[in-house]
């Protein structure tokens, strides 16, 4: 995709993922307060049922540290154990990151926020590798197998991500397309789509392969499945928050590059308030 084709992409971004989001799922709320556009998990649902934190801001040098402090004090209000500020790189003010740190966040790595049109997709090789099968998870049991990848293939457990897709699994299953790669009877790889109604973008997350089943194109394959999904439903661009793993395959895959994202993560207790 040409230079000018993805910042277009980008400004659909931002309308639709991040100044008019929609809740991630029924136990959250977004709001525009001011100039910045916030989820909120709520109705007593527990942190997995939902992220809380700061979508999109439109901020300058004399609002930015008011603001930051105004979210910092909403959410330590709510008795929220943390919250994101998810960054971009064309969010302003340019030192917006350097304003964050100084009110307590800490950032996480960087990722490269990338996209691809659905269609470009479309001639992907589905198939895994020989030995391999890819089934749709659809219940608890699957959502545990998914759980166990991710563990292997990235080192921690992931009590959040497996409480969201077991809410979404449960309670609004169109929303979610989560897939796993199989040896046998052995989980070797990952991954889940997140889409939300009349919107033209899907998100892809999650996507691990436990080391000893890197490089066999386990990865692709999970990548092409979830966009044959993202076909059928009218899904026009996938998009990836992707790692320095990652990024290469999917640049190999036909994804462009829209730019960096860096979550700032504030922690109860963890810094000024």
């Amino acid at each position: 995709m040409e230079h000018g084709e993805l910042l277009g992409i980008r400004d659909e971004y931002d309308a639709w993922m991040r100044r008019d989001a929609r809740p991630d799922t029924g136990h959250a709320r977004v709001e525009r307060v001011g100039p910045v556009v916030r989820q909120t998990v709520v109705g007593g649902a527990g942190a997995g049922a939902g992220w809380s934190g700061v979508l999109w801001s439109d901020l300058d040098e004399d609002t930015a540290d008011g603001e930051i402090a105004a979210q910092v004090a909403y959410f330590a209000g709510r008795g929220a154990p943390e919250f994101e500020w998810k960054l971009y790189g064309h969010d302003r003010p340019a030192d917006l990151g350097d304003r964050l740190r100084a009110a307590g966040l800490v950032a996480e790595p960087a990722e490269t926020l990338m996209v691809a049109r659905v269609a470009d997709l479309a001639d992907l090789p589905v198939d895994p590798p020989e030995g391999v099968t890819v089934r749709a998870v659809t219940d608890p049991a699957g959502v545990d197998l998914m759980m166990e990848v991710h563990t292997r293939a990235f080192g921690a457990e992931q009590p959040r991500i497996r409480e969201l897709m077991l809410t979404l699994l449960r309670e609004e299953p169109g929303s979610i397309a989560a897939v796993l790669a199989m040896a046998g009877d052995t989980p070797v790889s990952a991954a889940r789509m997140e889409m939300r109604p009349g919107s033209p973008f899907a998100g892809l997350w999650g996507g691990g392969t436990v080391a000893e089943w890197r490089g066999r194109g386990i990865y692709r394959a999970l990548v092409a499945h979830r966009a044959r999904v993202a076909a059928e439903r009218g899904v026009r661009y996938l998009q990836v928050d992707a790692s320095a793993d990652s990024r290469p395959i999917l640049e190999r895959l036909g994804f462009g590059v829209l730019g960096v994202t860096v979550p700032y993560v504030w922690t109860a207790g963890g810094g000024p308030a």
